[in-house]
């Protein structure tokens, strides 16, 4: 089936899934594949939850004479294609990010700026791969006046994909640092690749929100054209800021080019956020929201999903970063956490993943770092952790730390809890 045909499908059932234990009544399956499942063989049962079509890509899994079925040559490339069809058909504004680290932070930041003036759609939880971005477009409606959509990557190429399905018409690289180089190969492969995006933007004269700071990002940003923001003192920026306090939360003020300035108040740990922070309101004037009605969502947001979070327990204060780390966002949370006003502080800190060769040597620096540090208690989670050669307490995985917390219950301390999802750290807080 070509892709307009089965668009007029999804406008009469514009819903789609992924799993045939969701089916809403009326939806669209596609039968993807996996490393160890095949979707093709839960379409009968997509349809029998409730599916109005199933699309599937071997022939043996569409029953003969059903049209309920509909046949394509490769299930996730027609759910890519036909996400775009639909952006293209409603031609809603939409600002793509990327980056290392503060993607997912900046795209909340972001929406909720937006969200002051526009009803704005955006990518929910970590949507942000070559599945969730297409499910993300296929969420658009005709209300929605304009759209932020998080793509992530591992591998070389990754960006590219996206933005061929996006389409954005602006963009945002929040930073790139040492994460995934596994599937990136080096630090360089990970600038091409988040550089993807400017590429794009670049070909279609799109509009770039830079860091005019990032020295890594100016020198990828020749012939864009650049909105650039950043710390005060950045030459010929937009908009500016500073850290005003961080005591755990962070205050900081901001002000457009020669304009005056405005204080702000957030619910979020971590001077690093300052970035974030500055990033949203840039984009959000240049889509005509007003400073005070930046000022105001940015004060109001209030972080979840284990980023940048405080929590105050009935044993001890938390800082919580355990979805993800990379030695980039590591060394960020050690030293925000270094600088942080605490009687007794300890970190419990897991693996990070998708390092490959350089596991080791950015496992022994994130350890090296913990001795200067001088915290009154470090434990280390996972194997790449207990091969580091550093006096701090070891522990095999997740399992071992509630174990050791069932044991001797930490008390009065301001604990830093961060590293890889793999990690399964997000497991302490309730234990804390």
């Amino acid at each position: 089936m070509e892709i307009p045909a089965l668009y007029d499908i999804f406008r009469q059932h514009p819903v789609v899934t992924t799993d045939s234990r969701d089916c809403p009544e009326g939806s669209i399956f596609f039968a993807l594949k996996g490393a160890s499942f095949d979707g093709n063989a839960f379409a009968a049962k997509a349809l029998e939850q409730g599916c109005s079509y199933a699309v599937v890509d071997e022939k043996e899994h569409a029953a003969p004479g059903d049209s309920r079925y509909i046949l394509v040559d490769d299930c996730l490339k027609t759910l890519q294609l036909l996400a775009r069809h639909h952006r293209r058909t409603l031609g809603t504004r939409i600002v793509g990010i990327t980056g290392t680290n503060g993607k997912t932070t900046t795209k909340e930041l972001l929406s909720a700026v937006l969200g002051e003036r526009f009803n704005v759609l955006y990518t929910e939880g970590n949507f942000n791969n070559d599945i969730g971005v297409p499910k993300t477009l296929l969420r658009l409606k005709p209300e929605h006046e304009i759209a932020v959509v998080e793509m992530g990557a591992s591998h070389p190429g990754d960006i590219k994909t996206l933005v061929d399905i996006v389409e954005p018409d602006c963009g945002l690289i929040t930073n790139v640092g040492r994460a995934h180089l596994q599937g990136f190969g080096s630090f360089e492969g990970v600038i091409k690749t988040k550089g993807e995006l400017y590429d794009y933007l670049r070909a279609h004269r799109g509009t770039a929100f830079i860091n005019g700071g990032d020295e890594h990002l100016m020198g990828i940003s020749q012939g864009l054209d650049l909105i650039k923001y950043g710390l005060e003192g950045t030459g010929d920026a937009t908009v500016t800021g500073e850290v005003t306090a961080c005591d755990p939360y962070l205050a900081f003020r901001w002000r457009e080019a020669g304009g005056a300035w405005h204080d702000v108040r957030t619910h979020i740990i971590g001077s690093y956020n300052v970035y974030n922070m500055l990033a949203a309101a840039c984009v959000g004037l240049h889509f005509g929201v007003t400073p005070g009605q930046a000022s105001h969502a940015l004060a109001s947001y209030v972080p979840k999903n284990n980023r940048s979070e405080l929590e105050q327990t009935a044993h001890n204060r938390l800082v919580i970063d355990a979805y993800n780390a990379n030695p980039t966002s590591m060394a960020a949370a050690i030293d925000n956490f270094r600088t942080m006003k605490a009687d007794r502080k300890m970190a419990i800190l897991g693996d990070m993943g998708e390092l490959g060769a350089v596991s080791a040597e950015e496992h022994q620096r994130v350890a090296d770092s913990l001795k200067e540090a001088g915290f009154d208690e470090v434990w280390l989670v996972g194997a790449e952790f207990g091969r580091t050669d550093c006096p701090f307490r070891k522990f095999k995985d997740v399992g071992e730390v509630k174990q050791a917390i069932t044991e001797r219950q930490p008390e009065g301390y301001t604990i830093l809890i961060k590293g890889s999802n793999s990690a399964k750290l997000f497991q302490l807080p309730a234990l804390l």
